[in-house]
């Protein structure tokens, strides 16, 4: 596949991921009320916004100037490495939370490295922007798991105990 329609599908299913969690959240207003709660909905938002954030830029710098896309995705993974950080901090006993979050930060700071360090990739047969979009595709596997962890509500119960 065309690295280029890979990231613009990519991004375009990311965004209706945001659409589809912003529609779930509308139906549980309690979640906003808590601030714990409220904590792990935006990160899951983010976890959806940051990836789909990074395509638009994979897409404008592509492999003619890549360093715009290297730029962004080094920036967009410092901040999500941040935000999951600071999550994982708070996951206090739940296992799969810690394994998510940590799974999910160890990608972010990667993605920022392959950005930084693009010779990198070499080490796996593949150009730079390849390597950051199986990375991507992970950060979204995960993010889904955290998804129906919450939604199947055993997310929520350490957070509500």
């Amino acid at each position: 596949m065309d690295v280029s329609t890979f990231y613009a599908l990519f991004s375009t299913t990311c965004f209706a991921l945001v659409g589809l969690w912003w529609n779930v959240v509308q139906s549980h207003t309690d979640w906003m009320r808590d601030p714990a709660l409220r904590r792990v909905v935006g990160g899951i938002y983010l976890s959806f916004l940051l990836p789909a954030l990074m395509g638009l830029f994979a897409q404008v710098g592509g492999t003619k100037q890549p360093q715009i896309w290297r730029a962004a995705f080094i920036a967009l993974s410092v901040i999500g490495c941040l935000c999951t950080l600071r999550l994982l901090a708070r996951a206090r006993g739940d296992h799969f939370l810690t394994w998510q979050q940590a799974a999910a930060a160890l990608l972010y700071a990667l993605i920022a490295v392959v950005g930084a360090f693009p010779e990198l990739a070499r080490h796996v047969g593949l150009r730079p922007i390849q390597t950051e979009a199986l990375m991507l595709i992970g950060l979204i596997i995960l993010a889904h798991a955290l998804v129906w962890r919450y939604m199947a509500g055993e997310g929520r119960a350490e957070e509500e105990a």
